[in-house]
């Protein structure tokens, strides 16, 4: 009974020490919350902050970053509240992957309140720039005033959502924080509470939308206050533009979207032609939403895109279409207001037509009809003579000439130059980029 004990006891301690070898020989043991299929969604909607590590076992990126996510998952966390980490393996989670559209490794993705943040984390990848990066992310963003006047001093070129309340404690304004904390990259927050937002309190608590550059034009949610999917809704319809600003800064993001862009190169004291553009867009190319971006770009700063299409500061505004393959420069700016004109150039793009013209030079023009003339005669004009008959190469498309027959149109090359702000997309040397989308 007694050897039986002993060897038990002997037994027990070698697996204890056993555990204790396998926790020094494997320094990657954490606080980071393995994240699955099953658990994802209870570990994301049940904090505050989650920080996630998108990577992949074999990606040497992902390799790199591995001890700095686990060493900042063990001291971030318990430096600040209310904070989570959690990784995914996108080799086994491959549901999970697709679902946050992950397009290189590794990615870091910031969640609030169970919603991933538009923006992911491309900063330092180190314990110290995690800590600052999620103790900024947990600074409330909304700004307080304590008379309404200030209000007349908010950076009049953002745009800025103001609410009026009568108590912090109201669940209008716990909604509203929720909101302001979710769409904080996007506009500036603030609010005027109790007695001195009284005035703007007639029929109860109220927020506004003040447009950037205006001045009484501010625009009231009519929705109701305590529902956060609704005020989501319309702050992020008024916080994220239809035009966006283009700077050095977000050109890695807006790139990674993987949509053309249609830039508007300008003078930043030119307003006038950007609120144009604006309007244009707004009238014409809104089902292209999801098929361009639409920019605008301080032409002074980017100059070497603009050298690329031959043009100068001094030749702003300019408009261009970057594919990421090529640029396509708008012809004429002055054409811009002339109705159809930008619609157009849009729908060459993604007809081909403006890459089939780079290889191929401009595509013929179609003669006038001659009046008194079928179809069927103008065709056999185009043709030769012989009805119903086709040019023998495909990319030769001919031309009347004089005396009759035909000929090959002469094929006058253009050249565009080649896409600039493909330049700005993910590093190689940062990410493995799973494939190449643009």
């Amino acid at each position: 009974m007694m050897d039986a004990a002993r060897r038990l006891m002997s037994f027990q301690f070698t697996f204890f020490l056993f555990y204790l070898a396998t926790l020094f020989e494997n320094p990657t043991d954490s606080s980071a919350v393995i994240l699955q299929k099953n658990n994802i969604d209870g570990v994301l909607n049940h904090n505050e902050l989650v920080f996630v590590n998108f990577y992949a076992d074999w990606c040497r990126f992902s390799k790199m970053l591995e001890p700095v996510f686990e060493e900042a998952s063990n001291t971030v966390p318990a430096a600040i509240q209310n904070v989570v980490f959690g990784k995914v393996n996108c080799d086994t989670e491959t549901e999970v992957a697709q679902k946050f559209g992950i397009s290189k490794y590794p990615t870091l993705k910031l969640f609030r309140n169970g919603r991933v943040q538009k923006r992911e984390y491309r900063g330092q990848r180190s314990v110290e720039a995690f800590k600052e990066y999620i103790e900024e992310q947990m600074k409330s963003n909304i700004r307080e005033v304590n008379d309404l006047r200030e209000l007349n001093d908010i950076d009049g070129k953002k745009r800025n959502i103001i609410g009026y309340f009568n108590s912090k404690e109201s669940p209008e304004y716990k909604t509203f924080q929720q909101v302001a904390s979710n769409l904080r990259d996007d506009c500036d927050f603030s609010v005027a509470v109790g007695e001195i937002s009284k005035k703007e309190r007639i029929s109860g608590d109220n927020i506004i939308f003040r447009p950037p550059r205006t001045k009484d034009q501010d625009m009231v949610y009519l929705g109701s206050l305590v529902n956060k999917d609704l005020l989501t809704a319309w702050t992020t319809d008024k916080c994220v533009p239809l035009v966006r600003e283009i700077t050095f800064e977000n050109g890695e993001e807006l790139t990674e979207e993987g949509l053309p862009f249609l830039i508007l190169f300008h003078n930043p004291d030119d307003a006038n032609i950007v609120q144009k553009f604006n309007q244009i867009v707004s009238r014409e190319l809104l089902h292209e939403k999801g098929n361009i971006n639409f920019l605008i770009a301080d032409g002074t700063k980017f100059t070497h895109p603009l050298h690329h299409l031959g043009k100068s500061t001094k030749d702003l505004p300019v408009l261009a279409i970057d594919s990421f393959r090529h640029m396509y420069l708008f012809p004429d700016i002055s054409q811009m207001n002339v109705p159809g004109k930008l619609k157009q150039f849009c729908a060459d793009l993604h007809s081909g037509k403006l890459h089939r013209e780079f290889h191929h030079g401009p595509d013929p023009t179609t003669p006038p009809q001659i009046a008194g003339q079928d179809q069927q005669q103008q065709q056999q004009q185009l043709s030769g003579g012989q009805a119903g008959s086709l040019p023998k190469d495909p990319g030769q498309h001919p031309t009347v000439k004089k005396g009759g027959g035909s000929a090959p149109q002469e094929k006058r090359p253009t050249t565009p130059p080649e896409s600039q702000f493909v330049k700005l997309a993910p590093s190689k040397n940062r990410y493995t980029l799973l494939k190449d989308e643009l």
